[in-house]
């Protein structure tokens, strides 16, 4: 199974992007990952490589909330809405947005969107 021209794009992006954003104690990486059926959000300190705070649409208590529906909009703004609250938790508000290849567009927006509505700063 080959690699599709899709997927080879995205890897492109994605290491254009990654040259230029990094993650700090400080300003830490809001980084997001979407399938068909999901989403995934992780706060990540790329100086200290260690993941602070993750959430996706996997979660039980996103996926009652959201009704087992990870792979569309609304799935989007609850995982985002998740990840605003459990950063600011751990004292994080402001943080650096990393798409990982990914068009900002439809749920990487949704989520971003929502994640700025919870109180997050980027």
């Amino acid at each position: 199974m080959g690699t599709t021209r899709r997927a080879v794009t995205r890897q492109r992006r994605r290491t254009r992007v990654r040259k230029k954003v990094r993650g700090t104690a400080e300003r830490p990486r809001l980084s997001v990952f979407r399938t068909s059926k999901h989403i995934y959000a992780q706060v990540i300190d790329d100086a200290a490589a260690q993941t602070l705070v993750g959430s996706s649409s996997l979660k039980q208590d996103i996926r009652k909330k959201a009704q087992n529906q990870g792979g569309n909009k609304k799935g989007a703004a609850i995982v985002g809405e998740f990840i605003a609250k459990s950063a600011q938790e751990k004292g994080i508000k402001r943080v650096v947005f990393d798409r990982n290849g990914f068009l900002y567009h439809g749920r990487v927006k949704v989520l971003a969107e929502a994640a700025r509505k919870h109180g997050l700063e980027f």
